[in-house]
C-alpha cells in the first residue's frame, strides 16, 4: 500500500512491458503469482516468463488482448493464468508500453456464498424488483420497496397489478408477460408521481428474463431508473422544435392560436387556453394602458379531454376577468403568473365564477400559468396553461419553456392579425370599387361572383356590367396583377378608366389601346417611387352588345376567352385574338364579332377560376363546361353550381371573378328607321309618322317630348351633317331611344344661347327633356342620341 494507492495491491498481478518486449514493473501480485522479486524480472525480455515459447501476442494495432498463458514459476512449475493486457500510450514523450493483470481470486467466495453480492443486492441504490414465472413478486431490494413506500415481505407474492402504480400498471404487467412468453428484454418509459415522492418523475423499466440452466424462463428482474433530467430535457427540445415547426402555418389568427394550444398538450399542459384582447377578428390592437377588469376573447383551445369538458369559455365567447385573476394579473403585470389550488391561489375565483370553481373540485386541477401573449411591443392577449392529470405543479424551467412557445407564437398571431388588418382593409376597398348589383338592362340578363383568394390575399380581380347608348351594353372582366391593397386600389383606377371609355363608345380594341397606355403610366410612376417601370400589369376583356343586331363585338388583352353556351347547345370557346397583356405598351390589340342567338350565355371568368385545381388549366376549362352545361334557368344557380364544381373547400389560391349573361333581343316590331333627305321642309312629315309610329306602339304619352326631340336632332343633321341622314327609334318597356346619324365626324356640343339668338337651344331642350342624352363616333360618322323615360302601365 502507499498513500496515492491506499489499497492492498497484491490481491492482483501487474506488469509493464514495454514496446520492445523488455519488463519495466513488477508489482507485488505478480511476485506473490510467480515467486520472482522485482529485481529479477525488470528489465528482462517478457518472453523468459512463458513456459511455452509458442505465444501468440496482440496484433500491432490491437488496443486490448486477452487469452490465458502458461508462465514459468520461479521454482520451475507451471502457472496458467488467465491474462488483460491493454496498450498505453506515450506518457511525457515516454515509450508505447503494455499494462498486463490478472486477478489473485484465491480465498474468494463463490457468488452463491458471497455476503457481499447479496448485501449489494439489497441496498443497491437501483431500485430492483423479481418476478416469478406467475408474475408474483418474488423479492425487491430496499430501493424499490423505498420507492413504493411499502417493506418488501409484505410485498411477496404480489402481482404489478396488485401493487396499484397507477394505470401504468397494466401496461407493465403485458411487458412482463411478453418477457416470460418470448424471453426477450423489454423496456417501458413512463411518467408518474410514486408514492413515496412529492413530485412525479420519469422512470424507465428495464425487465429482462432469468433463465436456469437448461434454458427454462423461471422468472423477471425488472429495474427502475430515473432519467426525469435526461426526459424533460428532451422533451422541452421536442416541444420548442415542434412549435416551431407546427405554429403560424396560416396567416389566420384562430388557427394559429388553436396550433399553439395544441402543440403545448399534453407536453407542457393538460388544457391550454388562448385568450386575445377584443377586437382581434380583423386584426385590432388594443389601444391605451391596460386596467381591470380586462375583457378577453377565446380563440382557441385544446385538452387531453375529447371536447375539452372542462372548459368553461367557448371559442369565440366574451369574457371578463376582474383584477386579482391569474389572468387580469398577468396582463397587467405583463410576466407569467403561476397559481396553485393547495396555496389558495385560486380561491379569487369563488367569489368571480362558481363555475370555474366546479371544474376545479372536477377535474382535480391543481396548477395554472398565465403567460402574457407579447410581440412587437404590443400586448395580445393571454395564454393559460392547467395541470390535472399531470401530477407535479409547474418548476421555473416550466416556466421557462411556456414563455419561450409563447414568445414564438405570439409572433405568428402579430402577423396573422397584421394580416387580417391589410386583408380587411383590402377587402372593404374590393368591395367598395366593385359593382354591388349588376344594373338591369334591355340587352342581357347578368349574374356575378367574386371571391378572393384564400391565402394570397386580396388581389385586382374586377368585372363590371356598363350601359351604353342604343340600347347596348358593355361586359368587362379584368385581373390585376399582384395582391393586396396596392392590387386593389389598382384595379379600381382600371375600372374608373374603363367606365370612362366606355362612356365616349370606344370599339373594344381601342378601349383596350387607351387601356394599355394608362397601365404603362401608371407602371412608370411606381417606377419613380422606387419601383422599376414595368412591374405592374393586368389582363382584360372587354365586350359589347348589340340587343338590336344581336351581334357582340369583343377583344381581350392577354385575358382568358369567355365560354359560350347557345340555348340547348354544348358550351364552347369562343375564338379570340389572344392579345398582349396590358402594360406591355405599343402593341396592337384585335377585335372579333359574332352573332349570338337570343337566350345564349357568355361566361367571363379570370384565370383563377379554372386554374384552382392543382393549376391544370385544361381540367378546369373542362369541369367549367360541365358545370355550364347543367340546365338551369337562373343565372346564379349556375354561378354557385361553377364555383362548388371548380374551387376547392379550403378556397381558391387566387381570386376568382365570374360574371354570366344571357342575351336578350329587341324584335323587330319595336325598331323603326326612316332615311331622312336633306330638306328642312321634311321635318314636319317626319315628326308626323314619329307620332303615328308612338300610336301604333301605344306610347302616346311620350309623343309631345318624342317629337320635340325627333325635330330638333333631324333639323341639326339636315343643317350641319353630311348625307346620308338616318333616324332610329327603339323603345322597350322603360325606354324610347332616339337616334340621328349622319356621316359628319364632327360633334355637337351644348352652349348658352344670347339673348336675341335665333338658335344654339336645341340641344340645352333636349337634355332638359331626357334622361340622358350622347353622341358616339362609328366607322360611317356619328350618332346622336337620347333616351326618354317611359311610365310603365300597371
Amino acid at each position: 500500500m502507499s498513500s496515492d494507492y491506499p489499497f492492498d495491491d497484491a490481491s492482483t498481478a501487474r506488469a509493464v512491458i514495454h514496446e520492445d518486449g523488455t519488463l519495466t514493473r513488477w508489482s507485488e501480485g505478480a511476485r506473490r503469482l510467480l515467486g520472482y522479486d522485482p529485481a529479477e524480472v525488470v528489465g528482462r525480455p517478457a518472453a523468459d516468463l512463458l513456459a511455452d515459447g509458442d505465444v501468440r501476442g496482440p496484433d500491432p494495432d490491437e488496443e486490448r488482448w486477452s487469452g490465458t498463458v502458461a508462465l514459468r514459476h520461479r521454482d520451475g512449475h507451471t502457472v496458467s493464468v488467465w491474462v488483460l493486457a491493454h496498450r498505453r500510450g506515450p506518457q511525457d514523450g515516454g515509450p508505447v508500453t503494455w499494462l498486463a493483470v490478472t486477478p489473485l481470486v484465491s480465498g474468494y467466495p463463490a457468488p452463491e456464498d458471497d455476503d457481499l453480492m447479496r448485501v449489494a443486492l439489497a441496498q443497491s441504490p437501483c431500485a430492483t424488483v423479481i418476478f416469478d414465472d406467475q408474475l408474483r413478486l418474488r423479492g425487491a431490494n430496499e430501493a424499490m420497496a423505498e420507492l413504493i413506500a411499502l417493506p418488501s415481505a409484505r410485498m411477496r407474492g404480489l402481482r404489478p397489478v396488485d401493487l396499484a402504480i397507477r394505470p401504468q400498471s397494466t401496461e407493465l404487467e403485458t411487458h412482463l408477460r411478453r418477457v416470460l412468453a418470448t424471453g426477450e428484454r423489454q423496456e417501458m418509459q413512463t411518467y408518474l408521481k410514486a408514492t413515496s415522492e412529492e413530485r412525479a418523475h420519469a422512470w424507465l423499466a428495464r425487465m429482462a428474463p432469468l433463465t436456469d440452466a437448461a434454458g427454462q424462463v423461471r422468472g423477471v428482474c425488472m429495474t427502475v431508473h430515473d432519467f426525469t433530467e435526461h426526459f424533460l430535457a428532451r422533451e422541452r427540445l421536442q416541444l420548442v422544435n415542434e412549435a416551431s415547426v407546427r405554429i403560424g402555418t396560416t396567416l389566420d389568427v384562430t388557427r394559429t392560436a388553436q396550433e399553439l394550444a395544441e402543440v403545448c398538450v399534453p407536453t407542457l399542459a393538460d388544457f391550454v387556453s388562448v385568450d386575445l384582447l377584443d377586437p382581434q377578428e380583423y386584426g385590432g390592437e388594443a389601444t391605451g394602458p391596460l386596467a381591470a377588469p380586462v375583457h378577453l376573447r377565446r380563440a382557441a383551445h385544446h385538452s387531453v379531454n375529447p371536447d375539452a369538458p372542462e372548459a368553461v369559455v367557448k371559442p369565440g365567447q366574451m369574457d371578463v376577468y376582474p383584477e386579482g385573476l391569474p389572468q387580469a394579473t398577468s396582463l397587467l403585470a405583463g410576466r407569467t403568473v403561476v397559481a396553485a389550488v393547495p396555496n389558495g391561489d385560486l380561491d379569487a375565483w369563488r367569489a368571480w365564477d362558481e363555475r370555474r370553481v366546479q371544474r376545479v373540485k372536477e377535474f382535480g386541477i391543481h396548477s395554472t400559468m398565465s403567460v402574457p401573449l407579447r410581440a412587437r411591443g404590443t400586448t395580445l392577449g393571454v395564454v393559460v396553461f392547467t395541470r390535472f392529470r399531470r401530477p407535479d405543479p409547474f418548476s421555473p424551467d416550466d416556466v421557462l419553456l411556456a414563455e419561450e412557445v409563447t414568445a414564438r407564437a405570439a409572433v405568428c398571431i402579430d402577423n396573422a392579425r397584421r394580416y387580417s388588418r391589410e386583408r380587411e382593409t383590402a377587402l372593404a376597398l374590393q368591395r367598395s370599387l366593385l359593382p354591388r348589383t349588376l344594373p338591369r338592362t334591355a340587352a342581357v340578363d347578368a349574374a356575378s361572383r367574386y371571391l378572393p383568394a384564400a391565402r394570397a390575399g386580396v388581389g385586382g380581380d374586377w368585372f363590371d356590367v356598363i350601359p351604353l347608348s342604343g340600347m347596348r351594353v358593355a361586359m368587362v372582366v379584368g385581373d390585376v396583377v399582384g395582391h393586396g391593397i396596392q392590387a386593389s386600389a389598382t384595379m379600381g383606377r382600371l375600372r374608373t378608366a374603363v367606365r370612362t371609355l366606355a362612356d365616349i363608345d370606344l370599339a373594344p380594341d381601342e378601349l383596350l389601346t387607351h387601356l394599355d397606355d394608362l397601365v404603362v403610366r401608371l407602371s412608370e410612376e411606381a417606377g419613380g417611387e422606387g419601383g422599376n417601370p414595368g412591374e405592374m400589369g393586368a389582363t382584360c376583356l372587354y365586350a359589347v352588345y348589340d340587343p338590336v343586331s344581336r351581334r357582340c363585338t369583343l377583344a381581350r388583352a392577354g385575358h382568358p376567352a369567355p365560354l359560350l353556351l347557345p340555348p340547348n347547345g354544348v358550351p364552347r370557346g369562343i375564338d379570340l385574338p389572344a392579345g398582349p397583356a396590358l402594360g406591355l405598351g405599343g402593341l396592337p390589340f384585335e377585335s372579333a364579332e359574332l352573332e349570338l342567338t337570343e337566350g345564349s350565355v357568355l361566361a367571363f371568368y379570370t384565370d383563377g377560376l379554372v386554374e384552382s385545381r392543382a393549376g391544370d388549366v385544361d381540367a378546369g376549362h373542362r369541369m367549367l363546361s360541365e358545370a355550364l352545361a347543367a340546365y338551369s334557368d337562373s343565372l346564379d344557380e349556375t354561378c354557385d353550381r361553377v364555383l362548388h364544381a371548380l374551387l376547392p373547400e379550403g378556397g381558391a389560391s387566387d381570386d376568382v371573378a365570374l360574371l354570366l349573361a344571357r342575351t336578350r333581343g329587341l324584335p323587330a316590331s319595336q325598331v323603326a328607321t326612316w332615311d331622312i333627305p336633306p330638306d328642312p321642309a321634311l321635318v314636319a312629315p317626319i315628326r308626323k309618322q314619329v307620332v303615328e309610329l308612338l300610336e301604333r306602339w301605344q306610347l302616346l304619352e311620350a309623343s309631345f317630348t318624342a317629337e320635340l326631340v325627333v325635330s330638333e336632332l333631324v333639323t341639326n343633321a339636315i343643317r350641319y351633317g353630311a348625307r346620308p341622314i338616318r333616324l332610329r327609334l327603339i323603345h322597350n318597356a322603360a325606354t324610347l331611344l332616339c337616334e340621328v346619324s349622319d356621316t359628319s365626324h364632327t360633334a355637337p356640343h351644348l352652349r348658352r344661347a344670347k339673348t336675341f339668338d335665333e338658335g344654339g337651344r336645341g340641344l340645352l331642350l333636349v337634355a332638359q327633356l331626357t334622361q340622358r342624352w350622347g353622341s358616339r363616333h362609328t366607322a360611317e360618322g356619328k350618332t346622336i342620341w337620347a333616351e326618354l323615360g317611359l311610365i310603365e302601365e300597371g
